[in-house]
């Protein structure tokens, strides 16, 4: 497996930088719609208006880590339709390195997302091409130049390459690693994702993640749990109680921001790119949770995933008013 995926290399073009981060995962066309409430069973509702966004989890990511000054790239696939171009054309307009995107026939990935007036949000996936990466897709001499990888989840209903390369690339990379395990990875447990975890610079899941992970109520026993596994750093995602972040020694709850919330679409996606950002800088665990609860309180006051992702003058002037 390992060297299937080096000889199957597409090589960058030298008109392409090398990364400093790469992520790796879903590319999806976000159509949101902005209801009333989020409908349950045999139940009605009404939508206000309708948004199209580029989204995927592992893209939003690097279009924030890439407002702050970071030189990103991408791993992904799209389709050969207007979709799959306009989430190329919109990574390449924020700078992030697109060269590993790979294009084929079907249909690019979409998601369908609710949003009610309290910014809470409910989100069907379609994954389209997306699950089906092998690693005759994969760049290993790029990944191995980059000081970071950042995987987050495919869907993986219909089959599970893209999960399996994800896996590969962990193994083989010399680069650090980080994940966001997303509810469709988290769902598999801990041992399926030893690859990642024990291999992890920091492991970034929410705390209903990290329930499903680990089984653990409570969030410092989950996080425990993965450092023993090998992670060196978690962050845990708490919605509007904030982070807890541990590096093993002591951990720390850190409170969100108070702002008035409008999306939270993205919101952890925008969390991982301030606390990646915090540090790929070299700070200490507790000042990279700070700004990746400030990157996430800035992204949310906006709609869609990416719109409210700050600039570095916006992160060090919000940053200054603590």
């Amino acid at each position: 497996m390992i060297m299937t995926l080096q000889t199957s290399m597409i090589h960058l073009t030298s008109s392409h930088k090398t990364p400093q981060v790469i992520g790796f995962g879903a590319l999806n066309m976000d159509k949101i719609f902005y209801v009333d409430r989020i409908v349950k069973p045999d139940e009605e509702g009404f939508i206000s208006s309708v948004e199209n966004h580029p989204g995927g989890s592992g893209a939003n990511t690097m279009v924030g880590l890439s407002r702050l000054g970071i030189k990103v790239g991408y791993i992904g696939k799209v389709a050969n339709d207007e979709a799959g171009k306009l989430l190329q054309d919109d990574l390449a307009s924020e700078g992030v390195n697109t060269s590993g995107v790979a294009a084929s026939s079907g249909r690019s990935g979409a998601c369908l997302i609710m949003v009610d007036g309290r910014g809470d949000r409910g989100i069907l996936v379609d994954p389209g091409v997306n699950d089906t990466i092998t690693a005759a897709d994969i760049d290993l001499e790029m990944i191995n130049n980059v000081d970071l990888v950042h995987f987050t989840s495919f869907v993986c209903r219909g089959s599970d390459t893209s999960f399996e390369t994800q896996k590969q690339v962990a193994t083989c990379t010399n680069a650090d690693l980080s994940l966001d395990p997303g509810t469709l990875y988290a769902e598999r447990g801990m041992e399926a994702l030893m690859e990642f975890i024990s291999q992890s610079r920091v492991v970034l899941p929410s705390d209903h993640e990290l329930k499903l992970m680990t089984g653990c109520l409570d969030v410092s026993d989950g996080a425990d749990m993965l450092i023993d596994a090998g992670a060196k750093w978690v962050a845990v995602k708490m919605g509007s109680r904030g982070c807890y972040v541990t590096d093993g020694t002591s951990g720390i709850h850190i409170p969100a921001q108070n702002v008035k919330v409008v999306d939270t679409t993205g919101a952890g996606d925008a969390f991982n790119a301030g606390f990646l950002f915090g540090m790929l800088e070299g700070e200490d665990i507790e000042t990279c949770g700070k700004i990746g609860n400030i990157v996430a309180s800035i992204s949310i006051e906006q709609r869609g995933a990416r719109t409210g992702l700050p600039y570095l003058d916006e992160l060090i002037e919000a940053r200054a008013g603590l």
